[in-house]
């Protein structure tokens, strides 16, 4: 895997470190503002910006308390010149409401596009398994 390869995985996992620690300032500075993207929450609907994401960061119960750990499973990376494509199975380990240890998957697809700032997380597809 090349560098600028290992450096998209790289940035994939601090975003997804950085939701599962309900981090807003991380995740945003990783993010597009028009940000767009199709997933469960947006029930079928493409939702573009990044209002829509920072409600979930704002909930009351934001970062998941005990928190819960993402791992990229099956990683792909496609470079196309200032655009990349990082797909993965996203397996999350938290607890349930009794305490007790489950996980769950998730297929995601992550568009990266290199800006003169560097990276930005700029649309994605979240699906379940």
């Amino acid at each position: 895997m090349s560098g600028v390869e290992q450096e998209l995985l790289s940035l994939s996992r601090k975003l997804l470190t950085s939701i599962d620690a309900g981090d807003w300032k991380t995740y945003e500075s990783l993010c597009c503002e028009s940000i767009t993207c199709f997933e469960p929450e947006a029930l079928g609907q493409v939702v573009a910006g990044l209002p829509f994401h920072k409600f979930y960061f704002d909930l009351p119960s934001s970062p998941t308390k005990p928190a819960k750990q993402s791992t990229i499973a099956s990683p792909h990376v496609r470079l196309m010149g200032n655009v990349a494509v990082v797909s993965y199975v996203r397996v999350v380990q938290k607890l349930d409401g009794s305490g007790a240890p489950i996980s769950a998957a998730a297929m995601e697809t992550r568009v990266w596009e290199k800006k003169d700032s560097g990276w930005k997380h700029v649309h994605f597809h979240r699906s379940p398994c």
